[in-house]
């Protein structure tokens, strides 16, 4: 079957497992491109462009099995069903899993320019002039610029009757610098990643852009710490994005849930949260990444995790819903075709309120913590829901009005806390997705989307670093 298409090999490849005695099948072609340019201190440092691509095979005799292949050619494909049917068998107890449905689901981003026919020259030009100018300002001590290009396309079916197919092509540039006064360094950075082709990269002053980072590090790295201390605060879109996702998101992942590691496992109809807070997964959202089905053939819907502060539900895969007693989410999602899907977030965030930014600070005294600019990470423990993570440039708030930067803002506390005590949610709402990273879980990468609205809380930690 050489010079065969993916979708051909694919449904044979599920005939196949079904005649050899599989419950249930499911196939995948995924192949994905990506071209990453990086300038490191004036120079080009990194110009490189890969392609990967191939079939995995899913199907449940007993247990579940998985195998691929990277080649097209049936008996590959065939001997990849042959594999998974072992593995499947090889499991003494059948495993039970909830049904994704049938029907035909499909997505493509809109693109002008298909920044893989771009000549590199172009690219270089864009990237090198940002990173360059950064270095002509006195007190900056590094620049480093990136530009990065992916086109993700996936086909899946399975034996329930369902297809699928989405290509998403994303494109981006990042920058970041390191300001250095009086011993003290500081590094602050941006990145902008959009849904379509090079007609995006075209169209942004990426001098204004980089500019905006330069003079931020250089004002942040003379400003001041700020005392460590319990503080009422207001959180940004940016920040609020990250501690969403990473302390509440990975808790209501499904396979926590079952496992006992997640803070929110048998808490569904407790209250989590404020009275203001709903939060969703969702697949499609204006900014975020798009994900119309997962890779087990079930249509991602939006899923309620928290309803007006009440816990409401998990995010999970076909063998998580089973187990769950709830429906597949179209949470199953695996960085390629070599990878077992596992259950992942989309794009996870508060749902936006009724307030004006304006009105979070009105009569407002506290810190004004931002994600904007920062560059770093932090920790999370899902089990008992404690975080801390690194945020950016912040200021001290005084009724309602900006008194002072501060840098080196680490915020830390309990999710179920900070959640159960916000008191208005703003209706900004902005989420992004990024081209140079994701979540990680179990070794493999995910694309999704980080944001949500402003948020002001009663109390949050705040150690200086």
């Amino acid at each position: 079957m050489n010079g065969a298409l993916p979708e051909d090999v694919v449904l044979k490849a599920i005939d196949y497992a079904i005649s050899r005695g599989a419950r249930l099948a499911i196939a995948r072609f995924h192949e994905r491109r990506r071209e990453l340019i990086v300038f490191d201190g004036g120079a080009l440092r990194e110009y490189a462009f890969s392609v990967s691509s191939g079939v995995g095979v899913e199907v449940y005799s007993n247990g579940r099995g998985y195998s691929f292949t990277t080649s097209l050619s049936w008996d590959a494909v065939r001997r990849a069903v042959d594999t998974a049917l072992e593995l499947s068998k090889a499991q003494g107890r059948p495993v039970e899993f909830s049904s994704g449905g049938s029907g035909l689901l499909s997505y493509r981003s809109s693109y002008k320019v298909n920044p893989f026919t771009v000549a590199p020259e172009d690219k270089i030009r864009v990237i090198e002039e940002v990173n360059k100018e950064a270095l002509r300002l006195e007190g900056i001590a590094s620049s480093v610029t990136r530009m990065a290009f992916e086109s993700d396309y996936r086909l899946v079916a399975t034996s329930e009757g369902f297809r699928g197919e989405s290509e998403v092509m994303l494109s981006g540039l990042a920058h970041s610098v390191v300001a250095r006064q009086a011993g003290v360094m500081e590094r602050v950075g941006d990145m902008r990643t959009f849904e379509g082709g090079f007609e995006h990269i075209e169209s942004v002053d990426w001098l204004g852009f980089s500019d905006e980072v330069n003079k931020l590090a250089l004002k942040v790295v003379s400003s001041k710490t700020p005392t460590p201390g319990s503080y009422r605060a207001i959180v940004d879109n940016e920040l609020v994005g990250v501690v969403i996702h990473e302390a509440l998101g990975h808790a209501s992942e499904g396979d926590h849930v079952v496992s006992g590691t997640s803070v929110i496992a048998g808490m569904a109809g407790s209250r989590v949260a404020g009275e203001h807070v709903t939060i969703v997964d969702n697949g499609l959202v204006e900014g975020g990444y798009p994900v119309v089905f997962d890779d087990e053939g079930s249509a991602k819907v939006e899923t309620v995790v928290v309803d007006r502060g009440v816990l409401k539900g998990y995010l999970t895969s076909r063998v998580v819903a089973g187990k769950l007693g709830l429906k597949p989410s179209g949470n199953a999602r695996a960085e390629g075709y070599d990878n077992v899907p596992l259950v992942r977030q989309t794009n996870f965030y508060i749902k936006p309120g009724d307030w004006r930014v304006e009105e979070l600070f009105e009569g407002f005294t506290g810190l004004y913590i931002r994600g904007k600019g920062m560059v770093g990470g932090g920790q999370v423990d899902p089990g008992n829901g404690m975080f801390s993570f690194n945020a950016g440039p912040s200021y001290v708030v005084r009724n309602g009005e900006i008194i002072e930067m501060v840098r080196g803002v680490l915020m830390a506390g309990s999710i179920l806390e900070f959640l159960r005590g916000v008191e208005a949610v703003a209706r900004d709402l902005k989420v992004e997705t990024s081209v140079f990273g994701g979540c990680g879980k179990d070794g493999q990468l995910a694309r999704v989307g980080l944001g949500g609205p402003h948020v002001r809380v009663s109390r949050v930690i705040v150690g200086g670093v």
